[in-house]
C-alpha cells in the first residue's frame, strides 16, 4: 500500500511558497506602517516633509510662490512732483520774496583758488576744499541729478535762499553725503586767492539741521575777503536732507549773516512736502496762508 507523498518532499521551490509570500507581504506592510508612524511624529520636518516637497503639487506651489510674494517699488519722483515739493514764501515766513533768476546766482566771494601750500599735512584735502567752493558757486553740492529736479530761489535784503529737490543715483548720493560729512575736518580753515591775488579766509564748521528725513548733513561756510574794494563776510548755511533716493538741498545766507532759522524751517516744511508728494498727497499750505 503506497503512502501519500509528504509536502516536504515535493519539488524544490514549490513547497511552502504561499506561506513565504504571505509573510513577506505582512513584513512589507508593517514596514510601511512604521515609516508612516515615524514621519508623523516629532516636528514634522522629517521624511514626510521631504515627500511633500517632492510631490508635483509642491513643485507647482513653489514655482508660483515668487509671483505671490512681490514687493512694491519705491515711489518715483516725477517732474511735476518735484515742482509740487518745492517750498513757498509762506513756508519760511519772515520777509522772503521769490525770485526768478536763480540760475544766474553765484557769489563772487566763492570764486578763488585754494592755497595748497596752506595744507601742511594732508595736501589732498585742498582738492576737497576746492570742490566745495566750486560746488557752492555752481549750486551742485550733490552732483548732477539722475532724475527729476526743480529749484526755487528767495531773497531777503542781502540774503538769498536757494531750495532744490531732485532724484539722484543712490550710490552717488551716498558718496556725496559721506563727502560732506568730512568737510568740517578737512576744510576747517583754509585760504583761497582770487583772480587779482586777493586773499580770502574760509572756515567750514558743522551746522545744525532739524532731525528730519532719512538722514541729513548741515554745514556753515564763512568766507572773509573783499568785494568792490571793501571788506566783506559771506556766511552760508548749507543743509542736505535725504528722503529715499531723493534729496533736498538748501543754501541760505549772504552778507547780512547766517540764516539758520530759515534754513531749519525750509528743511522741516520741505521734507514733509516731499513725503506728501511721494505718497500721492497734496502738500499742505504754508503757515502764512492759513
Amino acid at each position: 500500500m503506497s503512502r501519500r507523498p509528504s509536502p516536504h518532499h515535493g519539488p524544490k521551490g514549490m513547497a511552502g511558497a504561499p506561506a513565504v509570500r504571505v509573510l513577506a507581504s505582512a513584513l512589507g506592510t508593517a514596514a510601511l506602517l512604521a515609516t508612516a508612524a515615524c514621519s508623523g511624529s516629532g516636528d514634522g520636518s522629517g521624511s514626510q516633509a521631504a515627500d511633500v516637497a517632492a510631490s508635483p503639487l509642491a513643485e507647482t506651489s513653489r514655482a508660483a510662490a515668487p509671483h505671490t510674494a512681490t514687493t512694491s517699488a519705491p515711489p518715483r519722483l516725477t517732474a511735476a512732483g518735484a515742482q509740487a515739493a518745492l517750498i513757498t514764501e509762506t513756508d519760511i515766513e519772515d520777509s522772503w520774496n521769490q525770485v526768478k533768476d536763480v540760475g544766474k546766482w553765484g557769489d563772487t566771494l566763492l570764486i578763488g583758488k585754494v592755497d595748497v601750500a596752506g595744507f601742511l599735512t594732508a595736501k589732498a584735502n585742498a582738492a576737497d576744499c576746492q570742490k566745495l567752493l566750486n560746488a557752492l558757486y555752481d549750486d551742485n553740492l550733490l552732483g548732477k541729478p539722475s532724475g527729476a529736479s526743480a529749484l526755487r530761489g528767495f531773497e531777503q535784503g542781502n540774503s538769498r535762499l536757494l531750495y532744490q529737490v531732485a532724484s539722484y543715483d543712490p550710490a552717488k548720493l551716498s558718496s556725496a553725503q559721506a563727502w560732506l560729512k568730512t568737510l568740517p575736518v578737512k576744510c576747517d580753515q583754509f585760504t583761497a586767492t582770487d583772480a587779482k591775488g586777493g586773499k580770502r579766509t574760509v572756515q567750514v564748521t558743522q551746522g545744525t539741521v532739524p532731525a528730519v528725513g532719512d538722514s541729513r548733513q548741515d554745514l556753515r561756510v564763512v568766507v572773509q575777503g573783499t568785494t568792490n574794494g571793501e571788506a566783506a563776510t559771506l556766511t552760508l548755511d548749507v543743509a542736505v536732507v535725504l528722503v529715499g533716493d531723493d534729496a533736498i538741498t538748501i543754501t541760505a545766507g549772504g552778507l547780512d549773516g547766517a540764516e539758520q532759522q530759515s534754513t531749519g524751517q525750509a528743511a522741516t516744511t520741505g521734507t514733509q512736502r516731499l513725503k506728501d508728494v511721494l505718497s500721492g498727497k497734496t502738500p499742505a499750505a504754508g503757515p502764512g496762508s492759513r
